[in-house]
């Protein structure tokens, strides 16, 4: 079947009327064309952003949003982090556009793989920037912050008349005895403190982070499991100091990087785990596993809690080699760009709270390691040398180990090992 059709109707929106037209005058205008012009929202194309995936040990982690509903976002641009029981996994844009929908709220636990948001990839270009009106007109100049008031002016601006210069008399003594005096006739005199000179005393409360409440966990798992002791050596580090002192610009020269403190005892902690290896095994049910690998965990402060790195096969390493491992380490906690296989493993731990000016401690065993080195300030002391009493820089060294699987000879014997590679590094050297 075949339809005919004689005429077109138009309507014209500026009129408002329905005019017929011949099909065949119709043709002849301009308004035949094959140029047909389609709504742009037609070629919006919306993508979903997916949650980046995890390691196994992780199953799920919380959300924080660094962007918004209407942000324009650039290609590989960080739209917010997923922070898991280890570390922060960033969320960078796969696209380019304007974010349309988050499909999850700021601070709700998300899966690997999981829909976070949409982008519309078809709104490309810069974002646009926000003009002025021309009607408006610039906002006024800031003025000049004023002085404060002096604390003496400020009291008595707060209260009715001027400071008191004596305290306020006692509240009178009841001539009866308690039982018959009623307590409600005593005046009570109102401490006039703080509050009136503007102390706030306000709390404020904050959601626990997963890397605290998983390091709290842990660090809890550990008292309850093992049989832990700790074990104290002092170690004069004069000797260190001074030959550090001597070549710390020689070093720098070559290798890039400063000589630190840090290095000398992962190096020392390697020549003793080598030498006792049960401070370096780990119990796995009724078997003890030894390891012939030294992979140390440093204990890092991170701007979100505790993070322990991993410098692995330290014993094939030189000084220069694990200065730039705890450089990049360091850098990366700084950024919490710390990914989850750099934390993983570890056959032994190393806390220094001497950054801090700790004098010493105790530090809590990493499980499922069997021990860990806590290593202290420098203090000057008076100690006894060849029969004399000298001035030494000193620093308490602290072993805590699994007394399940160490015993005290081994253990004591470890930190000797380490107090004698730190005073003389030639033992290391010649492996005696």
């Amino acid at each position: 079947m075949i339809i005919r059709l004689d005429s077109v109707s138009l309507f014209f929106v500026g009129a408002g009327q329905k005019t017929d037209f011949p099909l065949a005058e119709y043709q002849k205008t301009k308004a035949w064309s094959r140029n047909f012009h389609v709504a742009s929202v037609l070629y919006q194309e919306i993508k979903e952003v997916k949650c980046p995936g995890f390691s196994e040990s992780i199953s799920e982690g919380d959300v924080r949003w660094e962007k918004a509903v209407g942000d324009f976002v650039q290609e590989d641009e960080p739209l917010g982090e997923v922070e898991t029981d280890k570390t922060g996994v960033p969320v960078l844009s796969p696209y380019t556009g304007v974010i349309v929908e988050l499909l999850v709220e700021d601070g709700a636990t998300v899966k690997a793989h999981q829909p976070l948001m949409k982008i519309d990839v078809s709104a490309k270009g810069d974002a646009p920037a926000k003009k002025a009106p021309a009607s408006e007109k610039p906002p006024p100049a800031a003025e000049p912050p004023k002085e404060p008031a002096k604390p003496a002016e400020a009291a008595q601006s707060s209260s009715s008349g001027p400071i008191p210069t004596t305290p306020p008399p006692p509240p009178p003594v009841p001539k009866e005895p308690m039982s018959s005096y009623p307590t409600s006739s005593v005046k009570v005199t109102p401490f006039e403190g703080s509050t009136s000179q503007g102390g706030a005393r306000t709390e404020t409360r904050t959601k626990i982070t997963r890397i605290r409440q998983k390091t709290a966990q842990r660090l809890k798992e550990s008292q309850n499991t093992c049989a832990a002791l700790t074990t104290f050596q002092e170690c004069d580090m004069s000797n260190l100091m001074e030959w550090r002192k001597t070549y710390k610009d020689q070093f720098e020269k070559k290798h890039g990087v400063k000589l630190g403190m840090m290095s000398p005892f992962i190096k020392a902690a390697a020549f003793a785990l080598k030498n006792q290896p049960a401070v370096n095994a780990v119990i796995d049910g009724n078997e003890i596993v030894y390891r012939d690998y030294v992979d140390i965990s440093v204990a890092v402060a991170a701007p979100k809690g505790l993070v322990v790195p991993v410098i692995r096969n330290v014993e094939t390493l030189s000084y220069a080699e694990v200065e730039k491992a705890i450089l990049e380490y360091g850098e990366k906690a700084k950024k919490n760009m710390l990914a989850i296989e750099d934390m993983e493993g570890g056959t032994f731990s190393i806390s220094n709270g001497g950054v801090f000016g700790s004098l010493f401690g105790t530090p809590i065993i990493n499980q499922p390691q069997s021990a860990i080195l806590g290593i202290h300030t420098i203090k000057k002391r008076p100690v006894v040398v060849n029969d004399q009493i000298v001035i030494r820089p000193i620093m308490i060294l602290a072993l805590t180990y699994d007394h399940r699987l160490i015993d005290g000879r081994e253990a004591v014997t470890f930190l000797m090992d380490i107090k004698r590679a730190i005073e003389d590094p030639r033992v290391m050297l010649l492996d005696v």
